[in-house]
């Protein structure tokens, strides 16, 4: 089944595209107190300085470079910033680090040279020889906008400058959690390469799969659940902080009362624990595309509402905000057998390996993006997060994390065979 997603894009839209990426990615680096900007909140990422550098690099390198046969602007530079890394644990990521940073100003200079070029081969090359790269920049960035601010989240906040519109949202009710049966069916995963305009390697080619039925909790397992698994003896998730009698959450700004409505982030080991401890599990990939994609009748919504562009009344994602809202807040966003927050409040643990499906080849401007991490120690997520852009949402997009991983906007909700 051919899934058009995307619009067929021109110049034009290209070019705004890349000028608002580089907009939101300036104003991400402008929430970085300057003298945090040399800062490695996560040990097993770069320090801020590098994501400066490596934006613009990769797009120039993508599409000046690689798509168009151009020279390096300072090849130096372009080499440390080309890529960035995943390591097991932080003695790998301090060998990939170099003696000394660039300055920020040299840095941001070269960013400027690197950006007219990119802008230039998107205002004139011949849109069917960059096409494919220039999607590949521009849902690269997307992307690192999420990683930057999981980044920035493990900032003390007085390193961080809270934008003058942020208002953090209040608590709301807590959903009645219930079990939802769905019958057996299939499923479609990824998606055919005539079907969409652009895909990352991971998305191809679409195959059908049986799913067995099975019974999933309607809403994500929220952090008012969670305390009681905490009580018993259940390790602290990794946003939550405890303030004498309190238990508070670090959000990116502040530390607040913990809001027992929102969905509680977790890594995938503590997901698959608190399933454990409440007789379930956690969903399948399959499982997932049939619970958010699926219908009775067997055919498949092209997002779990239906076909209307996401949009707020979807879900939390696209930096409607930076926090999660309530459970079960977006009833317009509910799949057809009437399941929350499928997309959208935080990524979606699954029970899922990230390999390949049938018929992978590597991105040609991306060789390495996907087949470098099918190791058996990452794990798919679906939907989307509060930051997630909305052109990733769609529904052959994939996601993944080291099983154990904390630092991530990923919930989860139990299965039931």
């Amino acid at each position: 089944m051919s899934i058009t997603i995307l619009p067929t894009y021109g110049r034009e839209a290209f070019l705004d595209w890349y000028a608002e990426n580089r907009r939101r990615s300036e104003s991400i680096f402008d929430l970085v107190a300057p003298e945090a900007h040399l800062s490695q909140p996560i040990p097993l990422r770069h320090p801020i300085v590098f994501y400066e550098g490596h934006l613009p690099a990769f797009s120039y390198i993508t599409l000046a470079r690689k798509a168009l046969g151009g020279p390096p602007a300072d090849a130096d530079l372009e080499r440390l910033f080309q890529r960035g890394i995943d390591p097991v644990d932080s003695t790998g990521a301090q060998r990939s680090q170099p003696p000394v940073w660039p300055s920020r100003e040299r840095i941001r200079t070269l960013a400027a040279r690197w950006d007219a070029a990119v802008i230039d081969a998107l205002a004139t090359a011949p849109l069917e020889a960059i096409a494919q790269a220039a999607h590949t920049i521009l849902e690269h960035e997307q992307m690192h906008h999420e990683t930057l601010l999981y980044i920035l989240h493990r900032l003390p906040v007085d390193q961080l400058r809270r934008p003058a519109e942020y208002e953090p949202r209040l608590e709301g009710p807590r959903p009645k959690q219930h079990r939802v049966k769905i019958p057996a069916g299939r499923a479609t995963l990824g998606a055919e390469r005539d079907g969409v305009e652009f895909g990352w390697d991971n998305e191809f080619e679409a195959c059908r799969v049986k799913v067995p039925a099975f019974a999933v909790d309607a809403h994500s397992v929220t952090n008012g659940d969670y305390i009681r698994a905490v009580e018993a003896g259940a390790q602290t998730p990794p946003f939550w902080v405890r303030r004498g009698d309190e238990w508070m959450l670090r959000t990116l700004f502040e530390e607040i009362p913990l809001p027992l409505s929102w969905p509680v982030y977790v890594t995938r080991d503590q997901a698959i624990s608190y399933a454990a401890r409440s007789g379930g599990r956690l969903l399948r990939e399959a499982e997932y595309h049939r619970a958010a994609y699926g219908t009775a009748d067997g055919t498949e919504r092209l997002f779990p509402w239906g076909a209307q562009t996401p949009d707020a009344t979807h879900g939390t994602f696209d930096f409607e905000r930076y926090d999660p809202a309530p459970a079960g807040a977006h009833p317009a966003g509910e799949s057809a057998f009437v399941i929350h927050d499928l997309v959208g409040n935080g990524w979606e643990w699954t029970a899922t390996a990230f390999e390949p499906l049938p018929g992978f080849s590597p991105l040609p401007t991306y060789p390495q993006y996907s087949a470098d991490f099918f190791d058996g120690a990452h794990y798919v997520v679906k939907g989307a997060s509060p930051v997630t852009a909305r052109s990733l949402i769609r529904r052959s997009f994939r996601n993944w994390y080291r099983t154990n991983y904390p630092y991530v906007y990923a919930k989860f909700r139990c299965a039931y065979d």
